[in-house]
């Protein structure tokens, strides 16, 4: 066995050494930067052409249950998008048509609790122990027009890709703490 493919599988699934972590963190505040400030073309641009951006919708179940309480893959989702669909929103909301974000939303994104593994490609085909599997809490916080407000709480899931002296996102899994959204509209993005 070459000491490459030793070092790889030795690498698949541990803790990312510090400094990646913090570069992880930061890439993290930079793209809640540019959803705060509505920058989303810009935003687009730390999406992989690949992505994969699902956001389940959840129940409130019997402890028992739990394993059915947030929805599986081809059942009702908040988000299940492309690079390309997403793009379609954004231009969407610079066309004037997009009557929920007019006047625009102010959004701001809380990110925390940041864990940094390398994808272990055993267990997640389709990636590399050179991917990152990161792990992370979020709150984001919109009001629109004068009394809209809304909290949205959870936690994400990504494979971040190593891009130039950057990362991409390649897939996101999104997971609100809530079952039942009280905003009128979800065009925020997470």
């Amino acid at each position: 066995m070459s000491t490459a493919t030793e070092q790889s599988r030795s690498r698949a699934g541990t803790r990312a050494d510090r400094d990646t972590h913090f570069e992880v963190e930061q890439f993290y505040y930079a793209e809640a930067d540019l959803l705060d400030a509505g920058r989303y073309a810009d935003w687009l641009d730390l999406l992989a052409d690949d992505l994969d951006y699902w956001m389940p919708t959840r129940t409130n179940r019997l402890r028992r249950q739990q394993a059915l309480s947030v929805a599986a893959r081809g059942e009702a989702a908040y988000y299940d998008e492309t690079k390309e669909s997403l793009a379609w929103r954004v231009r969407r909301f610079d066309s004037g048509m997009a009557w929920a974000e007019d006047p625009p939303s102010r959004t701001r994104h809380l990110i925390t609790n940041v864990r940094v593994r390398h994808v272990d490609p055993a267990g997640d085909p389709g990636f590399t122990d050179d991917d990152l599997l990161v792990r992370s809490a979020f709150l984001v916080y919109r009001n629109r027009l004068e009394r809209e407000e809304n909290v949205f709480a959870g936690s994400r899931e990504d494979v971040l890709r190593r891009a130039g002296d950057g990362f991409l996102v390649a897939r996101r899994a999104i997971l609100l703490d809530q079952n039942i959204l009280l905003a009128k509209n979800i065009s925020t993005f997470f």
